[in-house]
């Protein structure tokens, strides 16, 4: 069984201790393919370390996180475009906007969020999405910029099913990871009417730990929980699961 993490930060500092078992631990369970997305150019190079350490495995994206779009932000922007054409990346993300910690640098987010959305039409490449008490926001830029070459995953989807419906029109996947086993998550009360065709797995490692480990740091082994309640959701068995989300995964990042 294969099982694909579209949405990890394995070079977070809450793995230093213990990086190298904690990768381990996952692929012993078959999660074997690990996507890491970018934060700013402060991580690029442990990005780029970890990359070394798991060639065949860990894959990177490229972008600026919305939390981290301060006054620097067209330096960052710029530090994005001059890693791109360095060399191949399989996404530009995480990217978005998130309105929970922040709202003073709104007008900065949906600026950087166009730009990199545009620059992963330039690069044909997918995007992922970061969305947090910002839906309305994230639809009004993403029908702006619709288009055949406009796609990606949804990363963390915990909206409605509405909401899902409006993000799977934009070509966009949904990444399923720890929220859909909490009990006031609401997703998994109406999962069973997206097909599968249209979700795939993530952890958002070291945040947002499924059931039982709710609390506790999220690592990459968890998904397996993850994919018994998807199991559970859409009655079929957890190998239907892995494979038919590694594909998708397949679809979106062409790897």
């Amino acid at each position: 069984m294969i099982i694909t993490d579209t949405h990890t930060h394995l070079y977070s500092n809450e793995f230093d201790e213990d990086r190298t078992e904690m990768i381990q631990r996952a692929i012993d369970v078959g999660v074997s393919r690990f996507f890491i997305p970018a934060i700013d150019s402060t991580f690029t190079q442990a990005m780029y370390d970890l990359e070394k350490d798991y060639p065949d495995t860990i894959f990177l994206m490229m972008g600026l996180h919305p939390t981290h779009v301060k006054d620097n932000y067209i330096d960052e922007l710029q530090h994005v475009e001059e890693e791109l054409a360095k060399r191949k990346f399989v996404a530009i993300g995480e990217i978005g906007i998130d309105l929970y910690w922040d709202k003073t640098h709104l007008p900065q987010q949906q600026e950087a969020f166009r730009k990199q959305i545009q620059l992963a039409k330039h690069s044909n490449l997918p995007i992922v999405i970061h969305c947090r008490e910002a839906f309305d926001e994230i639809f009004e830029i993403l029908e702006e910029e619709k288009s055949a070459d406009l796609f990606g995953i949804f990363h963390c989807f915990s909206g409605t099913y509405e909401q899902a419906l409006q993000a799977i029109s934009y070509n966009m996947k949904l990444g399923i990871g720890g929220v859909v086993t909490f009990k006031n998550g609401k997703i998994d009360q109406f999962l069973d009417q997206i097909d599968l065709k249209h979700i795939v797995l993530e952890t958002d490692s070291p945040y947002l730990a499924p059931v039982p480990f709710r609390g506790k740091r999220n690592e990459s082994s968890y998904l397996l929980n993850v994919v018994c309640k998807l199991s559970e959701i859409y009655n079929v068995g957890q190998e239907e699961i892995a494979q038919i989300t590694t594909e998708n995964s397949k679809d979106i990042f062409g790897i």
